[in-house]
């Protein structure tokens, strides 16, 4: 039986201050530059470490089978990798939308590497964590080396980077894009010439998915025109979310109350380095129903 508080921490949300793809591997994965900015917000997971060995997500997910979950995933990942006899409860509190390219699942599974490896005494290293990640998703390991990056290949070859923290207005229309589906895309470009950090940095944020995601996706592109006429919007991955900038939070909070039905939408701070590292944790009991 497993007694005892949850421990919650924090998995932060991300965004892709642009993505350009440069080429593609002979196993069909693209080659990518993007830049990786953490956010102030994010989806909360509770641990309870079990002695039994046993791995569970205790609350349910619509539309997220457990064993297919990244958390638990993750979880047996490191298990496995470790010989470790302990177990762990893990419970998910979804603040961020799923498809909407700021990061949430693979941010979970980043969290769960990072702290059963200390509640399960690994020590593991950052480098073995972020290959391990690496095995569940290209953006795992930038959550789990926790800084703001320039990333190329796959997005694994990160290089950190300090960004401006500006305010962000995140709006998430009521869609899911596929990632797979964009990639996928015939029109998609695929050759784009490499540029420099400093090229980046002086205001080159093209983002390569966006002309294929506007096209098949309507709502994505009607969220980029309402936001056009506020700010310079943009794409954060393949989507769903856009975001547009802003140098006070109170430019993006007007903003943000004239929002139109129909979205989501965060007034949220970027940062450079991920909340996960500030060792904050509060513990806390909760009630669940389900068998022990």
């Amino acid at each position: 039986m497993s007694e005892g508080l949850f421990e919650y921490w924090p998995a932060p949300a991300k965004l892709n201050l642009m993505l350009r793809i440069v080429g593609r591997r002979p196993d069909g994965y693209h080659l990518l530059q993007t830049v990786f900015q953490f956010l102030d917000i994010g989806d909360q997971i509770g641990f309870r470490v079990r002695q039994d060995g046993r791995i569970r997500r205790i609350n349910e997910l619509p539309g997220v089978v457990e064993e297919s979950d990244l958390v638990v995933r993750a979880a047996k990942l490191l298990q496995q990798h470790s010989g470790t006899p302990l177990g762990v409860d893990l419970y998910i509190e979804k603040k961020l939308p799923m498809g909407a390219g700021l990061g949430g699942g693979s941010s979970d599974a980043a969290t769960v590497l990072m702290i059963l490896n200390r509640l399960w005494d690994v020590r593991g290293s950052i480098d073995q964590l972020a290959d391990l990640g690496l095995t569940l998703g290209a953006d795992v390991p930038v959550f789990v080396r926790g800084r703001s990056a320039w990333g190329e290949g796959i997005g694994e070859k990160l290089e950190p980077i300090d960004l401006p923290c500006p305010w962000y207005l995140v709006l998430v229309p009521s869609c899911h894009v596929s990632t797979a589906e964009i990639f996928s895309d015939p029109d998609l470009t695929r050759n784009s010439p490499r540029i420099k950090i400093r090229d980046f940095l002086d205001g080159s944020v093209q983002n390569d998915c966006l002309p294929v995601v506007c096209r098949r996706y309507p709502p994505v592109r009607e969220a980029l025109q309402w936001l056009s006429h506020y700010s310079t919007p943009r794409l954060t991955g393949t989507g769903a979310a856009v975001f547009a900038s802003f140098e006070h939070e109170d430019l993006a909070l007007q903003v943000h109350r004239k929002v139109p039905e129909g979205y989501r939408s965060y007034v949220v701070r970027g940062v450079n380095h991920s909340p996960l590292g500030c060792n904050r944790v509060e513990k806390r009991n909760i009630q669940t129903g389900c068998g022990q």
